[in-house]
Protein backbone atom coordinates (compact mmCIF):
# COMPACT_ATOMS: atom_id res chain seq x y z
CA UNK A 1 0.00 0.00 0.00
CA UNK A 2 2.65 2.59 0.82
CA UNK A 3 4.21 1.90 -2.53
CA UNK A 4 1.19 2.60 -4.09
CA UNK A 5 1.01 5.52 -2.47
CA UNK A 6 4.52 6.64 -3.10
CA UNK A 7 3.98 6.07 -6.91
CA UNK A 8 1.05 7.98 -7.00
CA UNK A 9 2.42 11.06 -5.20
CA UNK A 10 5.48 11.14 -7.67
CA UNK A 11 2.87 10.92 -10.36
CA UNK A 12 0.88 14.12 -8.49
CA UNK A 13 4.22 15.81 -8.27
CA UNK A 14 5.25 15.43 -11.76
CA UNK A 15 2.28 16.42 -13.06
CA UNK A 16 2.14 19.82 -10.88
CA UNK A 17 5.43 20.46 -11.80
CA UNK A 18 4.68 20.09 -15.86
CA UNK A 19 1.71 22.29 -15.10
CA UNK A 20 3.73 24.97 -13.53
CA UNK A 21 6.31 24.07 -16.45
CA UNK A 22 3.91 25.22 -19.09
CA UNK A 23 2.70 28.51 -17.09
CA UNK A 24 5.77 29.99 -17.30
CA UNK A 25 5.75 33.33 -19.19
CA UNK A 26 6.82 33.76 -22.64
CA UNK A 27 10.63 35.28 -23.37
CA UNK A 28 10.77 39.06 -23.61
CA UNK A 29 11.55 40.47 -27.24
CA UNK A 30 12.87 43.37 -26.29
CA UNK A 31 15.03 44.91 -23.16
CA UNK A 32 12.20 45.59 -21.33
CA UNK A 33 8.39 46.18 -21.71
CA UNK A 34 6.95 48.84 -18.79
CA UNK A 35 3.10 47.74 -17.26
CA UNK A 36 0.98 50.68 -18.42
CA UNK A 37 -1.92 51.24 -15.96
CA UNK A 38 -4.02 53.02 -19.00
CA UNK A 39 -4.26 50.64 -21.97
CA UNK A 40 -4.74 53.96 -23.78
CA UNK A 41 -0.92 54.25 -23.34
CA UNK A 42 -0.30 50.58 -24.23
CA UNK A 43 1.13 50.81 -27.86
CA UNK A 44 3.91 47.70 -27.80
CA UNK A 45 3.67 44.24 -27.56
CA UNK A 46 6.41 41.74 -26.63
CA UNK A 47 7.22 41.39 -30.08
CA UNK A 48 4.81 43.36 -33.01
CA UNK A 49 1.53 43.39 -33.50
CA UNK A 50 0.29 40.92 -36.34
CA UNK A 51 -0.94 41.26 -39.90
CA UNK A 52 -4.74 39.48 -40.24
CA UNK A 53 -3.09 36.24 -41.78
CA UNK A 54 -6.15 36.95 -44.75
CA UNK A 55 -3.60 39.79 -45.95
CA UNK A 56 -0.57 38.13 -45.99
CA UNK A 57 1.73 38.04 -49.17
CA UNK A 58 4.60 36.51 -50.04
CA UNK A 59 7.14 39.73 -50.15
CA UNK A 60 6.64 39.50 -46.09
CA UNK A 61 8.39 36.32 -45.81
CA UNK A 62 11.40 37.60 -48.20
CA UNK A 63 14.26 39.24 -48.10
CA UNK A 64 16.29 39.69 -51.19
CA UNK A 65 20.35 40.25 -51.84
CA UNK A 66 21.65 38.62 -48.37
CA UNK A 67 24.83 37.24 -50.42
CA UNK A 68 25.52 40.66 -50.76
CA UNK A 69 28.61 42.21 -49.29
CA UNK A 70 27.98 44.51 -46.63
CA UNK A 71 30.37 47.87 -46.90
CA UNK A 72 32.80 47.39 -44.12
CA UNK A 73 33.14 51.60 -42.26
CA UNK A 74 33.64 50.45 -38.56
CA UNK A 75 37.27 50.50 -36.87
CA UNK A 76 37.09 47.41 -36.20
CA UNK A 77 36.50 45.98 -39.70
CA UNK A 78 33.59 44.41 -39.74
CA UNK A 79 29.98 44.51 -40.59
CA UNK A 80 26.60 42.89 -39.70
CA UNK A 81 23.78 42.58 -41.94
CA UNK A 82 20.66 41.37 -40.24
CA UNK A 83 17.87 39.16 -41.49
CA UNK A 84 15.59 39.74 -38.09
CA UNK A 85 11.88 40.73 -38.01
CA UNK A 86 12.68 44.35 -38.78
CA UNK A 87 13.68 43.21 -42.15
CA UNK A 88 11.67 40.29 -42.75
CA UNK A 89 7.73 40.61 -41.15
CA UNK A 90 6.96 37.31 -41.21
CA UNK A 91 9.66 36.16 -38.71
CA UNK A 92 7.52 37.67 -35.87
CA UNK A 93 6.37 35.26 -33.47
CA UNK A 94 8.69 32.31 -34.95
CA UNK A 95 11.69 32.58 -32.67
CA UNK A 96 14.55 32.76 -35.67
CA UNK A 97 16.86 34.97 -37.54
CA UNK A 98 19.90 35.36 -39.43
CA UNK A 99 22.58 37.79 -40.16
CA UNK A 100 25.52 38.26 -42.67
CA UNK A 101 29.04 39.01 -41.06
CA UNK A 102 31.65 40.58 -43.62
CA UNK A 103 35.26 40.60 -42.04
CA UNK A 104 38.19 42.82 -43.49
CA UNK A 105 41.30 41.50 -43.27
CA UNK A 106 41.93 41.33 -39.40
CA UNK A 107 38.69 42.56 -38.87
CA UNK A 108 37.14 41.80 -35.70
CA UNK A 109 33.39 41.41 -34.22
CA UNK A 110 34.14 42.76 -31.09
CA UNK A 111 33.18 40.82 -27.75
CA UNK A 112 29.21 41.02 -27.42
CA UNK A 113 26.30 39.51 -26.44
CA UNK A 114 22.61 38.58 -27.54
CA UNK A 115 20.63 38.70 -24.42
CA UNK A 116 17.97 36.51 -26.36
CA UNK A 117 19.37 34.03 -28.45
CA UNK A 118 21.87 31.30 -29.47
CA UNK A 119 23.85 31.62 -31.70
CA UNK A 120 25.26 29.15 -34.44
CA UNK A 121 27.81 30.25 -36.89
CA UNK A 122 28.93 29.28 -40.22
CA UNK A 123 32.06 30.22 -42.34
CA UNK A 124 31.43 30.73 -45.84
CA UNK A 125 34.73 32.06 -46.39
CA UNK A 126 38.42 33.37 -44.88
CA UNK A 127 39.32 31.77 -41.47
CA UNK A 128 38.11 33.29 -38.65
CA UNK A 129 39.05 32.87 -34.61
CA UNK A 130 35.87 32.71 -32.77
CA UNK A 131 35.43 32.64 -28.98
CA UNK A 132 32.79 32.83 -25.72
CA UNK A 133 33.42 33.02 -22.15
CA UNK A 134 31.71 31.16 -19.49
CA UNK A 135 29.86 33.51 -16.56
CA UNK A 136 31.46 33.77 -13.38
CA UNK A 137 33.12 32.49 -11.13
CA UNK A 138 35.39 29.96 -13.99
CA UNK A 139 35.46 32.91 -16.84
CA UNK A 140 36.55 30.21 -18.88
CA UNK A 141 37.25 30.91 -22.48
CA UNK A 142 36.23 28.20 -25.22
CA UNK A 143 38.19 29.37 -28.68
CA UNK A 144 38.66 27.80 -31.79
CA UNK A 145 40.51 28.36 -35.60
CA UNK A 146 37.65 28.17 -38.08
CA UNK A 147 38.30 27.27 -41.53
CA UNK A 148 35.07 27.24 -44.50
CA UNK A 149 32.72 25.18 -43.68
CA UNK A 150 33.12 24.59 -39.90
CA UNK A 151 30.48 25.50 -37.60
CA UNK A 152 30.81 26.88 -34.00
CA UNK A 153 28.13 27.79 -31.66
CA UNK A 154 27.77 30.59 -29.28
CA UNK A 155 24.99 30.26 -25.74
CA UNK A 156 22.57 32.71 -25.18
CA UNK A 157 23.88 35.59 -23.21
CA UNK A 158 27.23 34.61 -23.38
CA UNK A 159 30.25 37.54 -24.37
CA UNK A 160 31.84 35.87 -28.11
CA UNK A 161 33.55 37.62 -30.92
CA UNK A 162 34.68 36.57 -34.06
CA UNK A 163 38.53 37.70 -35.63
CA UNK A 164 39.49 36.94 -38.76
CA UNK A 165 43.09 35.96 -38.68
CA UNK A 166 43.62 35.37 -42.62
CA UNK A 167 44.86 38.29 -45.53
CA UNK A 168 42.11 38.06 -47.34
CA UNK A 169 38.02 38.94 -46.25
CA UNK A 170 36.50 36.63 -44.36
CA UNK A 171 32.53 35.74 -44.31
CA UNK A 172 29.93 34.37 -42.28
CA UNK A 173 26.43 33.42 -41.65
CA UNK A 174 25.09 32.58 -38.49
CA UNK A 175 21.59 31.48 -36.98
CA UNK A 176 20.41 32.83 -33.91
CA UNK A 177 16.90 31.54 -31.90
CA UNK A 178 14.92 34.66 -31.72
CA UNK A 179 13.33 37.04 -34.05
CA UNK A 180 14.83 39.71 -32.31
CA UNK A 181 18.27 38.47 -30.23
CA UNK A 182 19.48 41.80 -29.69
CA UNK A 183 22.96 42.59 -29.25
CA UNK A 184 25.46 44.34 -26.41
CA UNK A 185 28.77 45.32 -27.92
CA UNK A 186 30.65 45.02 -24.49
CA UNK A 187 33.05 48.10 -25.02
CA UNK A 188 30.36 50.45 -26.78
CA UNK A 189 27.96 49.91 -23.49
CA UNK A 190 30.69 50.64 -21.02
CA UNK A 191 32.54 52.88 -22.41
CA UNK A 192 30.30 54.76 -24.83
CA UNK A 193 26.66 54.89 -23.09
CA UNK A 194 24.44 57.88 -23.30
CA UNK A 195 24.83 59.37 -20.50
CA UNK A 196 28.38 58.22 -19.33
CA UNK A 197 28.81 55.96 -16.53
CA UNK A 198 30.89 57.70 -13.91
CA UNK A 199 34.45 57.61 -14.05
CA UNK A 200 35.14 56.60 -10.68
CA UNK A 201 32.86 53.52 -11.08
CA UNK A 202 34.68 52.38 -14.00
CA UNK A 203 38.37 53.28 -13.15
CA UNK A 204 37.75 50.92 -9.88
CA UNK A 205 35.76 48.07 -12.18
CA UNK A 206 38.78 47.93 -14.51
CA UNK A 207 41.66 48.88 -11.28
CA UNK A 208 42.74 51.86 -14.10
CA UNK A 209 43.69 55.58 -13.45
CA UNK A 210 40.49 57.84 -14.44
CA UNK A 211 42.52 59.04 -17.35
CA UNK A 212 42.90 55.53 -19.14
CA UNK A 213 38.68 55.82 -18.44
CA UNK A 214 38.44 58.98 -19.71
CA UNK A 215 40.11 58.78 -22.98
CA UNK A 216 38.15 55.61 -23.62
CA UNK A 217 35.23 57.31 -23.25
CA UNK A 218 35.59 59.97 -25.53
CA UNK A 219 36.49 57.50 -28.65
CA UNK A 220 34.01 57.53 -30.89
CA UNK A 221 31.76 54.50 -30.07
CA UNK A 222 30.17 52.87 -33.72
CA UNK A 223 27.52 50.16 -34.13
CA UNK A 224 28.66 48.06 -36.08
Amino acid sequence: MKSSMGSLFVVLFFALVCSFAHATDPGSLQDFCVAAKNPNAAVFVNGLFCKDPKLAVAEDFYLAQFNKPGEIKSPVGSIVTPANVAQIAGLNTLGISMVRIDYAPYGLNPPHTHPRATEILVVLEGTLQVGFVTSNPENKLFTKVLYQGDVFVFPVGLIHFQFNVGKTPAVALAALSSQNPGVITIANAVFGSKGPINDDILAKAFQVDKKVVDYLQSQFWMDN
